[in-house]
């Protein structure tokens, strides 16, 4: 009797997509979800007989054995170890239609499939197969119920990254384009590069901590290198990103960090890497991040005499911004309760473990305040809970004297923020990272915090009392309410006309006191320039002035500051500057103290997109940037960058010097390749701007 040879496979590469939610995968190969039913069709030398031996073999990795779990022999009817199972679904003449389903617990990664009957073995010219997670599944542990959310937070690949200060926060149009050319196969070489075991590739808590290294650069040459200088002449400014794509494809190719990053372009990448691999996925800012270094969730700031901050003194800080990710999944390693959302952060701040990295942190353990939890949950906590404490830094006899003039306990940890569900605009979610500030459950849930942070012999949070009993070691922290002032005195800081580069800047530093009296108040105030890392650029100017509250419940002191104060230094710097606003403010009378800052950041006239609202697929269209300048300042070096996904790969335009009053056309034509809603990205960078960003969809039919 004949043999059974197989002399076929077809991976019915279009039905099983769809059915996986995999048709985007801009690749090859067949791409499918794990523990999802999907058809192989095998074509034979003759008919499939009861007797005939015959076994899909599935291998991971480079030597795949048996004994290691790494090669699954599969043999129809049969449910095999690890949970995968083979049926035979038809038999045609010479023709086997099989279904496949992989475990919902199986290894993610790259498989290859040969067929064996008999002592035959087929080998297929491209038997590859890449297996992602699946949140579809109810079985698999990133399963996610609502279908809307798997669209936006798995299928979506262009989104938003807010960026800004807490009082003036813009989204940054930022493409993800998990689905794109060579993109998939990145994230593969990061999985293999991570050494995983084929145990921790089942699991996306291991997954996600190691994609968090590998998409920084430190200690294992993975994909972004960070660069917070200023200087990026030996390479991509990172505001000069306005995707992902890019970078995964150029790190691919050459295998070597890409430079440079900061936080919103690793939150950016790592969020593509994470929903590639099909874990749920966002991209989360904080608005005045704090980054204690000493553990001790206080951030000290300290200021000179004429009230401007400095930098050198303070290994602590507080970001403007800082993003990372929130990606979704089930915490099998944990006690109950903590499954759901899990903060991830790439940006290399810290070592955990030895390598920088960071989390998942079980966001519900951040605002329940059980930061022992692992991963990293005292760094995230005192991401969203340290206090400011400022000190005012004087010099006697030479000799450099600190003073304590103010703490703020509620100014760290703002507006956190995402792009909605299915819409493009921000929604808060920083009632998920915090209970309400002042509510009972934040103060048990700070207890709860300090009893694993707060390292023994510190003096607890100033303005709390701390009982300590001699009887046990532990520090119990009592927080009464804090003592009232009796001026009532409160600080306000705004800016009285728009903050265009080029014009003067006019802000105002309002006094109030809620305490009707005579009040004599000693206000000082400084302006300066700073990166969002609030890392100080340069100092703009100040003011002192004594002002007398007779009666009037407020007064409102301006803060101007001429053009060439400001505009030499902001042209020389690169990245994007805020504008700093420090009031100290003294009452002579009672001896109270009061500080504030605030940033802001400068106003930019806007690019128009021009283009039909729907094109046909691979129809050329026509496609418009549009931009005046309506600033008094000569934009210098002006590069237009554009992309869109399926419709264009990322183009960078130099349009040279942009006079005032000049207006800048470019035009490309489009051919789109994808059918859907597609956006077209678009940024306009230069000497004196870092970013103003436009966007456009258009839906192919």
């Amino acid at each position: 009797e004949s043999s059974l040879k197989v002399t076929g496979v077809d991976f019915l590469q279009s039905q099983n997509s769809r059915q996986h939610h995999t048709d985007g995968y801009n690749t090859r190969s067949l791409v499918v979800r794990r523990g999802q039913p999907f058809l192989v069709q095998l074509s034979c030398s003759r008919e499939l007989r009861a007797a005939d031996k015959l076994s899909l073999r599935f291998g991971i990795g480079e030597n795949p054995v048996k004994n290691k779990g790494s090669l699954l022999s599969l043999r129809p009817e049969r449910e095999d170890f690890n949970g995968w199972k083979v049926s035979v679904v038809k038999k045609n003449g010479r023709e086997c239609l099989l279904s496949v389903t992989s475990a919902p617990y199986a290894a993610v990664g790259k498989y290859n499939l040969h067929v064996k009957t008999g002592t035959n073995i087929y080998k297929p010219e491209d038997g590859v197969i890449y297996l992602l997670f699946n949140p579809w599944c109810e079985d698999d542990v990133v399963y996610m119920a609502n279908e809307d959310q798997r669209k936006e937070y798995v299928l979506n690949d262009t989104g938003y990254i807010y960026v800004g200060s807490a009082n003036s926060i813009y989204d940054r149009p930022w493409n993800f384009g998990q689905f794109e050319e060579y993109v998939l196969d990145a994230c593969m070489y990061l999985l293999e590069k991570s050494k995983l075991s084929l145990t921790d590739r089942r699991d996306p808590a291991s997954v996600s901590r190691a994609m968090s290294a590998l998409v920084n650069a430190n200690d294992d040459s993975g994909v972004l290198m960070g660069n917070w200088s200023g200087n990026y002449i030996s390479g991509t400014s990172p505001m000069d990103w306005i995707g992902s794509v890019t970078i995964l494809q150029k790190y691919y190719k050459t295998k070597k960090p890409v430079r440079y990053g900061q936080c919103w372009v690793f939150a950016g990448v790592l969020n593509t890497v994470m929903r590639c691999l099909g874990v749920p996925s966002r991209c989360v800012s904080t608005f005045e991040a704090a980054h204690d270094t000493e553990d001790n969730l206080t951030v000290d700031v300290y200021v000179n005499e004429r009230g401007e901050k400095l930098n050198s003194l303070s290994f602590d800080s507080v970001w403007n911004f800082h993003v990372w990710n929130d990606v979704w999944m089930k915490r099998t390693d944990l006690p109950e309760g903590f499954n759901g959302w899990q903060a991830i952060d790439s940006t290399p701040q810290e070592q955990s473990q030895g390598l920088f990295q960071c989390g998942p942190c079980p966001v519900k353990a951040v605002r329940e305040g059980d930061v022992y939890l692992p991963y990293d949950g005292k760094f995230v906590y005192a991401e969203v809970n340290a206090d400011r404490v400022y000190w005012r830094v004087v010099k006697v006899n030479g000799k450099e004297k600190y003073y304590k003039i103010g703490t703020e306990t509620q100014s760290i940890g703002k507006n956190i923020s995402t792009k909605a569900v299915g819409q493009n605009r921000r929604v808060d979610i920083t009632r998920e990272y915090k209970y309400p500030e002042g509510s009972r459950e934040e103060r048990m849930s700070m207890q709860r915090a300090y009893s694993f942070i707060r390292p023994s012999g510190l003096m607890p949070r100033s303005g709390y009392a701390s009982t300590i009993q001699t009887a046990s070691a532990s520090t119990q922290v009592v927080v009464p309410k804090e003592s009232l002032s009796k001026t009532g005195l409160h600080l306000e800081i705004t800016n009285t006309e728009a903050l265009y580069p080029g014009n003067p800047l006019e802000m105002a530093i309002t006094v109030k006191a809620s305490t009707p009296g005579n009040w004599t108040v000693d206000l000082t105030g400084s302006c300066q320039l700073q990166y969002y890392t609030g890392n100080v650029q340069a100092n703009l100017g100040t003011i002192k002035e004594t002002i007398k509250l007779e009666g009037t419940p407020e007064m409102q002191v301006p803060l101007k500051i001429a053009p060439d104060a400001y505009m030499k230094a902001l042209s020389s710097l690169e990245g994007e500057v805020l504008i700093l606003v420090t009031a100290i403010a003294e009452v002579k009378e009672t001896n109270e103290k009061l500080t504030k800052e605030t940033s802001m950041r400068f106003e930019y006239p806007p690019i128009t997109v021009q283009m039909p609202e729907t094109a046909k697929l691979y129809n050329d269209f026509n496609c418009a940037f549009i931009f005046k300048n309506k600033l008094n300042v000569t934009l210098e070096n002006c590069k237009l960058l554009v992309e869109g996904l399926g419709i264009f790969k990322m183009t960078t335009f130099d349009q040279g010097d942009i006079m005032p009053g000049r207006i800048m056309k470019s035009e490309i034509i489009c051919t789109p390749t994808r059918l859907g809603e597609k956006k077209i990205v678009a940024k306009l960078i230069s000497n004196q701007i870092k970013g103003i960003s436009a966007e456009k969809a258009i839906t192919i039919t």
